[in-house]
């Protein structure tokens, strides 16, 4: 008969492996907090200064120091565990949410900065959990629900916020998302998840070189590509949450009706499930370059309506998102099934920088681009390089992803 501390340790041994609802439910809460202020950042930065270029400007150099800080926060978070650098990811949110609440241009860059940082911290963190925790055979499936969940975040955050900031001023959004953080850190120690599942590695974010991880990263063609299909998804959305809102002003109609577009848009999440399913039957590479070319068409028709028709333009943009949301339910499996065990931490920091390069370089085209053309151009823009990353996908992506 075993003695009862042997009976006792063997639990010990086998931490219980989180499932796709775990991650899927702090995802949801955690996107519940970015949404609040997602689109009222976009719609103070226009108060702030004064019009859509300027807010292209004040986007791009925010974006540089948060790509530069993106590739060295390992340097910076050294040896620290990954459920405290998740909780300094939300202490980032906190803090970015009550420089915003500033409503002046230093709090509205260091809100802008502190926000995106935050989210580069809790996002790569999140993902070092789910590839410790999910089976690479269950992606497909974990990927769409966790999306899915995050939809009825969108769906309320983008349009609370705006009606609290037109209602209540630059506090109104900023104290909702501080007490939607503090709820996300108590679901998240609530959950406790394991940083070391079945002897994988100890769960900490090492240190390691920033430069020399960013060459291993592109000698993979694979990890190349599918950083390249994530920048264009969310080059899609970053371009839709900023200067879709601010077309809608443009166009003399209310900063609510932004708001609620930005919402809507989010409902069709709900159909990420459908993605996945699809993905199953049919494979990754056929949603993935389909999902790309509804969105080009989509994007150009919003372009060529602009101003001059701004309810068409809307409509485009929600249907353009119905093609976002299959690229967000499938788009990220090519950098999972791809990153090798031995360098997910280093792998996940760089691929993470899609979302910066997403801000910085559409910010940096529009920012020219508005010098001289109306602000629907912006989306015809968009539909070129949508264009170009659909043929791509569709030429190098494997048949039998």
């Amino acid at each position: 008969m075993p003695s009862d501390s042997s009976a006792t340790s063997l639990p010990l041994q086998m931490p219980r492996r989180a499932g796709a609802y775990t991650f899927a439910a702090i995802f949801a809460v955690e996107s519940f907090v970015r949404s609040l202020n997602s689109t009222v950042v976009s719609l103070q930065a226009y108060d702030i200064l004064g019009n859509s270029q300027k807010v292209s400007v004040l986007s791009t150099s925010v974006s540089i120091t948060v790509l530069a800080v993106t590739l060295l926060l390992p340097h910076v978070l050294g040896r620290m565990r990954r459920r405290w650098a998740y909780t300094f990811g939300i202490a980032l949110m906190m803090m970015a949410s009550l420089a915003l609440a500033s409503h002046v241009l230093a709090g509205q860059a260091a809100g802008m900065l502190m926000r995106n940082t935050g989210a580069a911290v809790m996002n790569i963190t999140l993902s070092l959990y789910i590839l410790d925790h999910i089976r690479r055979s269950d992606l497909a499936r974990a990927e769409p629900l966790r999306l899915s969940l995050s939809t009825f975040s969108w769906m309320t955050g983008p349009a609370l916020g705006v009606w609290l900031y037109v209602g209540f001023g630059p506090w109104g959004p900023q104290l909702a998302a501080i007490g939607a953080a503090v709820a996300l850190l108590g679901v998240f120690w609530y959950l406790r998840l394991s940083d070391n599942v079945n002897a994988l590695p100890a769960g900490n974010l090492e240190p390691f070189n920033a430069l020399s991880n960013v060459w291993r990263f592109l000698r993979q063609p694979r990890l190349r590509l599918a950083w390249l299909i994530a920048f264009g998804r969310s080059c899609f959305w970053t371009t839709f949450f900023i200067y879709g809102p601010l077309l809608i002003v443009e166009s003399g109609l209310s900063k609510t009706l932004g708001g609620l577009m930005i919402s809507a848009s989010q409902a069709v999440l709900l159909t990420a499930w459908l993605s996945g399913r699809i993905a199953r039957r049919h494979g990754v590479r056929k949603v993935i370059a389909g999902a790309f070319a509804l969105a080009c068409i989509m994007s150009l028709c919003a372009g060529i309506a602009g101003t001059a028709a701004p309810y068409a333009a809307m409509g485009f943009l929600l249907m353009g998102s119905v093609a976002a949301s299959a690229l967000d339910g499938v788009g990220g499996i090519p950098f999972l099934r791809a990153v090798r065990h031995h360098e997910r931490a280093q792998m996940a920091a760089v691929y993470r920088t899609y979302i910066d390069f997403s801000e910085l370089i559409p910010s940096f085209l529009f920012a020219i681009a508005l010098l001289f053309l109306p602000i629907g151009m912006v989306f015809v823009i968009l539909a070129a390089g949508l264009a170009l990353i659909g043929l791509v996908s569709w030429q190098y992506l494997p048949r039998s992803l």
